[in-house]
C-alpha cells in the first residue's frame, strides 16, 4: 500500500461534498504532468489524505481520508485522466499546514518541499505522524473503542 495526499480548493469539492456524494468521487481536473504522474501511480487500496488549501493559511488542512477505488483511466482526449475514491473517514482534529512546516521532520515531504503541487506521494513515516497529529481518522457513527480508532483505519 501506498499513501498520498490530494488537494483541493474547498469552494471546488470539499470533505463535505465527497460526503455528501455517497463518499465516491471522481478525482479529476488534475493537468500538472507531476501530479499526473503520481496519480498514475496510485493502486487499489491506496490511501489519500484529503486536503483542503486555499487562499487563506487558516483554511490549508488535513480533513480527512480516502481509499483509491479505481486506478488512474483516461476521461477524455489529450491524456486527462482520473482516479475513483472513496471516503474513509474524517480525521478526528484536523492538521493544519502551519503544524506540518513547524515540525522539523517534515521538511523534506512534499507538500512542504512543493506547495503548488497537487498530488503528492506520503513516506510511510510521514502518514503515521500526520495520523497522529490528527488522532486518527474514522467515521463517529461506527461503534470503536478509543484503542482502535485509526488503527483499523491505517494510522
Amino acid at each position: 500500500m501506498a499513501y498520498w495526499l490530494l488537494k483541493t480548493e474547498p469552494g471546488e469539492w470539499s470533505w463535505e461534498d465527497q460526503k455528501a456524494n455517497g463518499g465516491v468521487s471522481q478525482w479529476d481536473g488534475v493537468k500538472n504532468k507531476q501530479a499526473q504522474k503520481n496519480m498514475k501511480a496510485m493502486k487499489e487500496g491506496d490511501l489519500c489524505f484529503f486536503y483542503h488549501s486555499g487562499p487563506r493559511p487558516a483554511e490549508r488542512r488535513i480533513v480527512g481520508v480516502v481509499e483509491v477505488i479505481k486506478p488512474w483511466y483516461e476521461t477524455g482526449g489529450q491524456g486527462d485522466g482520473a482516479v475513483d475514491v472513496r471516503s474513509r473517514g474524517e480525521m478526528r482534529r484536523t492538521v493544519r499546514l502551519k503544524d506540518v512546516k513547524e515540525d522539523p521532520s517534515m521538511g523534506n515531504f512534499a507538500l512542504v518541499r512543493q506547495p503548488r503541487l497537487s498530488v503528492v506521494s506520503v513516506p510511510e513515516i510521514v502518514w503515521r505522524k500526520l495520523c497522529d497529529m490528527g488522532g486518527g481518522f474514522g467515521d463517529d457513527s461506527e461503534e470503536e473503542d478509543d484503542e482502535n480508532r485509526g488503527s483499523a483505519e491505517g494510522c
